[in-house]
């Protein structure tokens, strides 16, 4: 299996993608072979290692690849939501959601912990979603819709632990109603909004 016959080495590498979330999802990075992500894609180990340096590599990029389709599709369907309301969209999800990603992230974490490969790209990726949440923080601060005192470093360091908790706290583990959970992050939502949006006097 070399490279398929009328498929361009984009698509090629969309399927490895595809191929290779599911089987981290599913079997987790130690218990993945390269092989049989080629195979899933229906390439050879050598068409595979064309485009990924590593398993460590693949893995993250899968991260990369899939976050950013979720969030645009998010984005996409709101586009009229403001930051605040588009956060809380994907905050309500968390206790009940089903996302691959989140497997994902959890498995490139854990693996990180014992593999310095994996640790490297993985810190990366941690970053560039931290930053990525802190600029969003940061036009919600323009908006006038958080607190402009508020650290937005601090703040997307608050919502990678809300996301990457709810990887490991699943439903079956400790469940919540959907109503509490929403009335709690109104809460915090009220309490991150400047002074004078809460309390309805200028400062």
């Amino acid at each position: 299996m070399g490279r398929i016959a009328g498929v361009t080495a984009v698509q090629t590498r969309e399927r490895l993608l595809r191929a290779a979330a599911d089987a981290f999802a599913r079997h987790g990075y130690d218990g993945t072979r390269v092989a049989d992500i080629a195979a899933a894609a229906g390439v050879s180990n050598g068409a595979l290692y064309a485009h990924f340096g590593s398993k460590a590599e693949l893995l993250v990029a899968a991260l990369r690849t899939h976050g950013r389709q979720l969030l645009a599709e998010l984005f996409a369907a709101e586009p009229d939501r403001s930051i605040t309301e588009l956060l809380l969209v994907i905050g309500r999800s968390l206790p009940r959601r089903r996302d691959p990603c989140g497997n994902l992230v959890v498995e490139g974490l854990a693996a990180a912990r014992r593999d310095a490969d994996v640790a490297r790209p993985m810190r990366d990726y941690v970053g560039e979603r931290a930053a990525w949440i802190a600029d969003l923080i940061r036009v919600a601060q323009a908006d006038g819709d958080i607190d402009a005192g508020l650290s937005p470093a601090a703040l997307a360091h608050f919502c990678l632990l809300l996301v990457i908790g709810s990887g490991l706290v699943t439903p079956d583990l400790h469940a919540v109603s959907d109503q509490d959970w929403s009335v709690l992050l109104g809460r915090i939502a009220t309490a991150l909004a400047p002074r004078q949006a809460q309390t309805g006097a200028p400062r």
